[in-house]
């Protein structure tokens, strides 16, 4: 099923997401403290109640999809909303190490079915290979989750404390995101149908990814958001390990987010024009080249490392959504999405242990891993042959 001008309907995803990404993965750099006082327990705890909601999430990813693939998005975003709230409540009741577990795992179902990977599975089941442009559409507005939702989470502990502000989000899933979700296009029945029907009759191997491609493009997901992750939680420290000062530490940080940003209206702009497999070369070649420059130059290249590595980064989310899709062509895309997640989540998952390992022991010379990491990502990209893959058109789409 295809539809027309898909506007709209990003302009309702990308707020959905928004607060789903603000509320969920955003929630304990700004809780996690509180949290743990509160509760008698380590910070380092709460994060790894949250690296288990992350793994609950990777290997939920792909029956999310697939259900996507049948139904289409609404109904599996709408339930998302609803396992967010229910999971956002248990938190915001937690009273001990094992209702915090159990209360991230709930809210892991519930970004496995309401995070980017279901969000650009519901676009490619609207719209197809028409789906690229709305798929940075959203990256857009939720490239602003965690400039709207630590403030927000900041204000809300302040106010009404850190179980408040869970039920306060909670509160926005069903009274804000659901209404959003419920709001999206429809499938038809027949469109539902013939889903089921091509699932089913599609021969051995028909709607799975080449085996070479999905595991070099597995391999390039692992990496990047393994490098992504790491930054987001050890640049301060990396940068002070370069001989930066505080105030620069902070103002190089704060530039991350409108980099990204940058980066994909970049992507919205000049580089729809080439293909994504390009556009994703040159995104995955930005953190390599920085680290490599904060490496040598040290402290005068803090500013420059953070504005290639957040334009890097912002491009390189579109690329997961974008790649299956102009590689693989959209049939099946949803529960291949979330196979090709897998390994991504679970380097997420472990991405700040293992590289606080490396600060811990090389300092500055960590970034000799990050870097590694990101020309592994580069070559992987290279290794890709676009030459076969479906074309994915840019043009708007007119109504059947």
């Amino acid at each position: 099923m295809q539809l027309g001008d898909p506007y709209p309907t990003v302009l309702k995803l990308g707020t959905a997401q928004t607060l789903a990404w603000a509320s969920s993965y955003y929630l304990p750099a700004i809780l996690a403290a509180p949290i743990a006082r509160e509760l008698g327990i380590s910070v380092a705890t709460v994060f790894a109640a949250f690296s288990v909601g992350l793994l609950v999430s990777a290997f939920a990813g792909p029956r999310a999809g697939r259900i996507i693939d049948t139904l289409g998005g609404r109904p599996v975003l709408a339930l998302s909303n609803v396992v967010l709230a229910l999971g956002l409540a248990g938190l915001g009741c937690a009273d001990g190490r094992w209702s915090l577990f159990a209360a991230w795992m709930v809210i892991g179902i519930g970004m496995a079915a309401g995070l980017y990977e279901a969000a650009f599975a519901t676009l490619v089941k609207l719209y197809g290979n028409n789906s690229r442009n709305a798929i940075t559409g959203i990256t857009l507005l939720a490239g602003f989750a965690s400039t709207v939702g630590w403030p927000l989470s900041t204000a809300l502990e302040a106010w009404i404390g850190w179980r408040g502000t869970c039920f306060a989000w909670a509160a926005l899933h069903l009274l804000v995101a659901l209404p959003l979700n419920l709001s999206l296009p429809r499938i038809t029945l027949d469109a539902k149908r013939g889903a089921a029907e091509a699932l089913s009759t599609a021969p051995d191997g028909a709607t799975k990814a080449p085996s070479r491609s999905a595991a070099l493009l597995a391999l390039v997901f692992a990496a990047t958001w393994f490098i992504s992750t790491a930054m987001a939680a050890h640049l301060p420290t990396l940068l002070n390990a370069v001989g930066v000062s505080l105030a620069v530490a902070v103002t190089a940080g704060a530039l991350i987010g409108p980099a990204q940003v940058a980066g994909r209206l970049l992507e919205f702009g000049m580089l729809r024009r080439v293909h994504p497999l390009l556009s994703a070369r040159l995104a995955a070649s930005l953190h390599p080249v920085a680290a490599i420059a904060l490496v040598v130059f040290g402290g005068p290249a803090a500013i420059a490392f953070a504005i290639l590595h957040g334009a890097g980064n912002g491009v390189l989310t579109i690329a997961k959504g974008t790649l299956p899709l102009v590689l693989f062509g959209p049939q099946g895309y949803g529960e291949r999405q979330g196979i090709l997640m897998i390994p991504a989540r679970l380097a997420q998952a472990l991405s700040p242990w293992l590289f606080g390992l490396c600060v811990e022991r090389w300092g500055a010379g960590a970034l000799w891993v990050s870097a590694g990491l990101g020309g592994l990502a580069v070559a992987a990209l290279w290794a890709l042959d676009p030459l076969s893959a479906p074309a994915v058109s840019n043009a708007k789409q007119k109504t059947p």
